[in-house]
């Protein structure tokens, strides 16, 4: 379904930064994109929900999922917050008519992306635990080219809460505008880990032409472009007002296949799930080497910051955004002067092939774009939760 409205300003905001095992400082993976008064998550890893119980998101806000590949640490916590969003609940006994069949709400369902094998995963762990669904759903799964084109690949019969959903072909090796409507498109492609994996990229979209400057102020403004924009419409002039670019990638250790479509982001967020750190970790193992942590890496799918630093190049994005990281890397950094060293050190390791601006994630971060400008705001929404403090009434 369309909006209504522009998207206006996107937050960014990292529930969970970890790898395969979470830790007391992160935990599995899920990224909000909050846009235009929508929430839509890139991946749910488990205990998702509980994570957006500390956010200043609104779970009822959830309008998309998208699911970046099949392994656990990403997926785990899908069904959970499906339903806490629709008010989940078991069956009733034997011959209780269930009035909750009858009544799911008159909202539009809740849109999923996955790869092949979604669908039946949420169908089955709805169906196993006899959940039953207040909110209709729909998966849509991108279909890679060895994939079976038509058809879910499993017997078990549909859910009662699920409408039927697209199978997306691949067309020139991507998946295009899987979801589009007037101010923002969702493309997808391939990456390379170890199952099939794909990335996203989120694009606002520009507003080109002329028109009666009067009827542009309201896209100057969405766009935060400047307002000198109007005299140059005024002498009749065409300008092109700015649009902006989300890549988030699932992981990898060569996201090159979606280079085309990821080319020159606002930002990047891309997996460093290891690192080499000889005189920061004391973890680290005596005799390995950059290159060894890089091979040992790869072999799991997985990237280090210099090859996310490599790719932020390769594309040219604005910013990177290091996410995805090893529990042994602490995601307190911001209060805890030991971890400080450490992700500043893998901030490090991506300059030496990146030379703009770079981020390490932590749980509970926030970003946010005006126009093509992000800004941070300084882990504000962790540091109150954790010290039990209130938000402080305004932001800088």
């Amino acid at each position: 379904m369309s909006r209504k409205s522009g998207i206006g300003s996107i937050e960014l905001v990292f529930l969970g930064t970890a790898s395969a095992q979470p830790s007391s400082t992160r935990n599995h993976s899920s990224l909000a994109v909050r846009l235009a008064g929508d929430v839509w998550l890139f991946d749910c890893g488990e205990a998702t929900q509980h994570q957006l119980q500390k956010s200043t998101l609104r779970m009822g806000k959830i309008k998309k999922i998208f699911i970046t590949h099949m392994h656990g640490d990403h997926i785990f916590g899908l069904v959970p917050l499906m339903t806490s969003l629709a008010n989940g609940a078991g069956n009733t006994v034997d011959d209780v008519v269930d009035h909750r069949l009858q009544s799911q709400l008159d909202t539009d369902p809740l849109e999923i992306y996955g790869p092949l094998g979604t669908r039946a995963y949420v169908r089955a762990c709805l169906t196993f635990s006899h959940s039953i669904l207040t909110r209709k759903y729909v998966v849509h799964e991108l279909r890679f080219h060895d994939d079976p084109s038509d058809g879910d690949s499993f017997s078990l019969p549909i859910h009662t809460s699920e409408m039927p959903g697209r199978n997306i072909p691949q067309a020139d090796g991507v998946w295009r505008d899987i979801f589009r409507d007037d101010t923002v498109a969702v493309c997808a492609g391939p990456i390379l880990h170890s199952i099939p994996c794909v990335g996203y990229v989120v694009t606002e979209a520009p507003i080109p032409g002329r028109m009666d400057p009067k009827t542009y102020i309201p896209e100057i403004k969405r766009t935060r472009a400047p307002m000198s924009f109007m005299s140059r419409l005024q002498q009749g002039e065409s300008v092109e007002l700015p649009d902006g670019t989300i890549v988030i990638l699932g992981d990898t250790y060569d996201p090159s296949p979606i280079s085309e479509i990821a080319a020159s982001p606002d930002v990047l967020v891309h997996e460093a799930t290891n690192a080499h750190l000889p005189g920061v970790d004391s973890s680290t193992k005596p005799d390995d080497t950059f290159e060894s942590v890089e091979a040992r890496a790869k072999s799991r799918g997985h990237s280090t910051p210099q090859l996310a630093g490599a790719f932020a190049t390769r594309v040219g994005a604005r910013k990177l955004i290091l996410n995805h990281f090893s529990a042994r890397y602490p995601g307190n950094d911001e209060r805890n002067a030991e971890g400080s060293r450490i992700m500043k050190a893998i901030a490090s390791l991506a300059q030496k092939c990146y030379d703009g601006e770079i981020v390490c994630a932590r749980d509970l971060m926030t970003r946010c774009r005006v126009g093509n400008h992000f800004s941070r705001l300084e882990g504000l929404i962790a540091r109150c939760w954790s010290h039990l403090l209130p938000l402080p009434p305004s932001l800088p």
